[in-house]
């Protein structure tokens, strides 16, 4: 019979999307404010690897998506993360309606068009994990309508993509972030322990 452990050590993870820089800005204070001190914030990219959320997200007048990711600096319990998906998905609804310009209301469906997508989830030292609402293979059933997945797993030294990796999470970009927030991220841990 196996032990039961307390889970390894991890903190939060957050992504956002938006149509520009400001929203993001925003987004990220406010984060803040819920979920304590970002530890490290990637810089800003262009969302160019799918149009999948052309459709459900307001893009004017740029016409294109900004991406940017978080690590947050506080211990995280994994447990938590099917109420932060509830949670962003619901800061998602109540931000796009105070901030979305009142023109934009008037030629977009306020109810399918988004200002701001957030995509939470945590880092480990072997993993990047984020929660879904939409259930695939892969993913795993936590509560609440919430799925979570192993988005990348870092072995010998570097992040590993799996066959259902997001084509964002893949760029050398990216990955040297996680790597550089990883490594922030086990000084802490070490610090912690003495």
């Amino acid at each position: 019979m196996g032990l039961i452990k307390k889970p390894p050590p991890c903190v939060r993870f957050a992504a956002a999307f938006s149509h520009e820089d400001r929203i993001l800005k925003l987004v990220w204070d406010r984060l803040e404010s819920h979920w304590g001190k970002i530890a490290t914030l990637s810089p800003a990219f262009d969302f160019i690897e799918s149009p999948y959320y052309h459709k459900t997200m307001y893009l004017a007048p740029a016409n294109v998506l900004r991406k940017q990711m978080a690590v947050f600096a506080d211990p995280y319990d994994p447990q938590s993360l099917a109420l932060d998906k509830v949670d962003s998905n619901r800061w998602e609804e109540a931000w796009t309606a105070e901030l979305l310009p009142a023109d934009a209301l008037v030629r977009e469906d306020p109810l399918t068009k988004r200002l701001v997508n957030i995509d939470p989830g945590y880092l480990s030292m072997t993993k990047l994990v984020l929660a879904s609402t939409k259930n695939r293979e892969h993913r795993i059933y936590l509560q609440g309508g919430i799925y979570a997945e192993v988005t990348l797993a870092f072995r010998d030294q570097a992040w590993m993509s799996m066959p259902w990796t997001y084509a964002d999470y893949q760029r050398s970009d990216v990955l040297e972030f996680l790597t550089q927030a990883r490594k922030g991220f086990m000084q802490s841990v070490r610090g912690a322990n003495g």
